[in-house]
């Protein structure tokens, strides 16, 4: 009768040690996100890397290194005040990014020159294009629904 006494208490306490730790965990995030709505871990590249792919890329010179930093900067900051403040209306944060994303293209427009802002221009597309993938989304071209 021992065994079977102590065998119970033993899986009882077990079951209250579980339960908890169980609660202890839950209490520990104290409601805190992490990150962007969504579950985005983030942006996909930190500032250091994007500049190493557009001075890669569009052979940039020290003065447009520090030019486009700045507005990849502003940028980053503009996007997570608007993750930060999101209200939950994606039609209008889309809205709002691509604003952000015009205004960025015009500095850089003004920054860079002619030969560098087309390729720029095909650099960010090809961006987009492997973010849509990653998403799981199209292949970032339009279909034509007209022919049907």
């Amino acid at each position: 009768m021992k065994p079977i006494k102590f065998g119970l208490f033993a899986a009882i306490a077990l079951g209250v040690l579980m339960a908890c730790s169980t609660v202890s965990n839950a209490q520990d995030d104290k409601g805190e996100k992490k990150g962007p709505p969504g579950g985005r871990k983030g942006p996909r590249m930190t500032v250091e890397q994007e500049m190493e792919r557009l001075t890669k890329e569009l052979a940039l010179t020290d003065d447009q290194k520090s030019k486009n930093k700045e507005v990849v900067e502003e940028n980053r900051k503009k996007m997570q005040e608007l993750y930060s403040n999101n209200s939950g209306d994606r039609a209008a944060m889309r809205e709002k990014m691509q604003g952000l994303s015009e205004e960025r293209d015009k500095k850089f427009k003004e920054i860079l020159k002619p030969d560098q802002y087309t390729k720029w221009e095909k650099l960010r597309d090809e961006m987009r294009n492997e973010m849509r993938k990653k998403k799981g989304g199209s292949d970032g071209e339009k279909k034509d629904d007209s022919q049907k």
